[in-house]
């Protein structure tokens, strides 16, 4: 999760609530492309539910933002024993950070086809994570988000994420932000219930780092907004030859 933006609030409105994701939702009226979304007016939440694999690029430019929903805060904890995994926090004198559980990375110079100033633009909209093999075994997680926004009311504000490895779909999130009024500070917390891996795909997670991707599409009265992208490791703390058969 990234931050994008950074508008100054006229209020301190806060809203607070806990959202545990809808059940895995599949379209079956047939599968879209990434170029074929690219060329419409706007990206729904059923669009993206056609698609077949991780997207290359991104479905919508950041000017999309135009409700200046900006992510000042990020928490995860699991939920069986109450740890906490990871916590940041937006320095108030930022104009741009990226949140991640344990580490951030720009997308490298070589991946995808963007020139040096679409590189820039869209820095910010991706996140590298690095975890421990221990990640891949936690059941629940919840992920509690603080945020902003801007001057104008938000509606249905709705994010779908869908996580694959190479491109196997591992699971999609689907949770309700609900409504956010103007100028105001929300905080929700987003549940996140994990798959049973087979443990040879749990093996090849760990051995073939940054090759589980997630995409997260975000929908305000369902037409696409933001479009966060991220990579995952799980070898942290492993060493070379550890990792070998």
């Amino acid at each position: 999760m990234s931050i994008v933006s950074d508008a100054p609030l006229k209020k301190s409105s806060v809203g607070v609530h806990s959202s545990r994701g809808k059940k895995d939702t599949f379209s079956d009226a047939g599968e879209v492309t990434e170029e074929s979304l690219r060329k419409k007016g706007f990206v729904t939440p059923e669009d993206v539910l056609k698609l077949p694999k991780i997207t290359e690029n991104y479905l919508c430019s950041p000017e999309a933002n135009i409700y200046q929903i900006d992510f000042t805060k990020f928490k995860i904890r699991d939920l069986e024993t109450g740890v906490v995994l990871f916590e940041i926090a937006k320095p108030s004198n930022a104009i741009a950070v990226n949140c991640s559980f344990t580490s951030v990375a720009d997308l490298d110079d070589n991946e995808g086809e963007n020139d040096q100033d679409d590189h820039d633009v869209n820095a910010g909209r991706f996140v590298r994570y690095q975890f421990t093999p221990h990640f891949l075994k936690l059941k629940t997680v919840g992920a509690t988000v603080e945020f902003t926004v801007g001057s104008q009311p938000v509606n249905r504000f709705r994010m779908i994420e869908r996580h694959f490895f190479r491109d196997k779909l591992l699971k999609a999130f689907d949770f309700e932000f609900g409504f956010c009024i103007p100028n105001s500070k929300n905080t929700c917390e987003h549940i996140y219930e994990f798959p049973t891996l087979e443990p040879e795909l749990v093996q090849e997670m760990i051995a073939h780092p940054f090759e589980t991707r997630s995409d997260s599409f975000y929908f305000v009265d369902d037409k696409l907004v933001m479009h966060n992208k991220a990579d995952y490791a799980y070898d942290g703390g492993l060493s070379t030859t550890s990792q070998q058969p």
